[in-house]
């Protein structure tokens, strides 16, 4: 075996971790290494919160490359109801430039009820978001500015799912046909019934995490081994198993607008910071029990997956930790596999 240097150089991230299981993944030209700390491994479920939405996104693209849909649709154009002002369109939802506030009307309200703290959408349903779509006033005119809105991906897959001639609670459905399965990603889908983690906030455990409304902004499971998987055709597009999709992994990671002041580019939902030997995408995710982050450098080939199951933290540690650490790999690929548990 050959020296595990790309393990080592992830010591640090697993370290930094708070929660009591952590699993890290790393990618670098045909090295992996995968390194695990307390009751989890490799093929271990958690909760991804908004690293959803880069499957959305992905289901986006797959849909378009089909000619099932274009970026340019009207949203409404696959709603039972047409929505007042100017039109909202699936591009406007995937790059957070819809005008769409964070969460929808009465959100809040049910959360209270159904428990804030550990499941804050278990009482939003398909219903409510439509009923809260209906009555909405917009922040600003679609594409006028950037605002990040769990209501706009979640809406995303509500109208993915009705344009593929389903229902708008079907989109768990057509991401495990369209994505999930083709990939061949066996750990990963929205039921919190199957086993995964134990999410912890404070200290205390949590339940798994219910999002009935908004499946597609937070409600993927998935495990450090898919990840892994889906860096690796975001990488190299050209290896996924269809047409479809090989567009598709080239789709979601083309910069569609820069972000004012920051330096940033928003793709299909990944964020990409220009570097000078190349492009950052990144995106991270958190639930009342989990953090996550992915991202991935394709003009090196590295891509690096973490997560804790414990709630995120003000200004995000563990999430810097991981964006530095990815840097820090990037360089040329060393050609080695290794894996490990510690």
């Amino acid at each position: 075996m050959t020296e595990p240097r790309l393990a080592g150089r992830l010591q640090p991230l697993l370290a930094a971790a708070k929660g009591p299981g952590t699993a890290v993944a790393a990618l670098r030209g045909d090295e992996r290494a995968v390194l695990c700390r307390g009751p989890v491994g490799e093929d271990t479920r958690f909760e991804t919160g908004s690293l959803t939405k880069t499957f959305t996104a992905l289901l986006l693209a797959e849909l378009a490359a089909r000619g099932e849909v274009r970026y340019g649709d009207r949203a409404d154009r696959y709603l039972p109801f047409r929505l007042p002002g100017p039109p909202i369109t699936l591009l406007h939802l995937a790059t957070h430039t819809s005008g769409l506030p964070r969460l929808p009307p009465g959100l809040l309200a049910r959360a209270v009820r159904s428990g804030w703290l550990s499941n804050p959408y278990a009482g939003f349903s398909e219903t409510d978001l439509l009923v809260s779509l209906a009555r909405t006033r917009l922040r600003h005119r679609p594409g006028s500015r950037v605002h990040y809105s769990n209501f706009g991906g979640g809406l995303l897959g509500h109208v993915l799912a009705r344009a593929a001639g389903g229902a708008g609670g079907d989109y768990a459905a057509l991401l495990a046909e369209r994505v999930i399965d083709p990939l061949g990603l066996a750990d990963t889908d929205c039921d919190p019934n199957r086993p995964q983690a134990t999410g912890h906030w404070h200290g205390r455990a949590r339940p798994a995490l219910l999002m009935p409304g908004l499946a597609a902004a937070g409600a993927v499971r998935s495990s450090a081994r898919d990840l892994l998987r889906v860096l690796a055709a975001l990488i190299a597009p050209d290896a996924a198993p269809s047409p479809a999709l090989r567009t598709a992994f080239a789709e979601v990671q083309r910069p569609r607008l820069s972000v004012p002041r920051t330096g940033s580019r928003l793709c299909l939902i990944w964020n990409l910071r220009p570097r000078p030997d190349g492009a950052l995408l990144h995106h991270s995710g958190g639930t009342r029990g989990f953090t996550a982050f992915a991202g991935f450098l394709p003009g090196s080939g590295t891509g690096l997956v973490a997560w804790t199951n414990s709630a995120p933290t003000p200004l995000a540690p563990f999430v810097q930790a991981a964006y530095g650490t990815l840097r820090a790999l990037d360089g040329p690929p060393p050609g080695r596999v290794w894996t490990a548990r510690v």
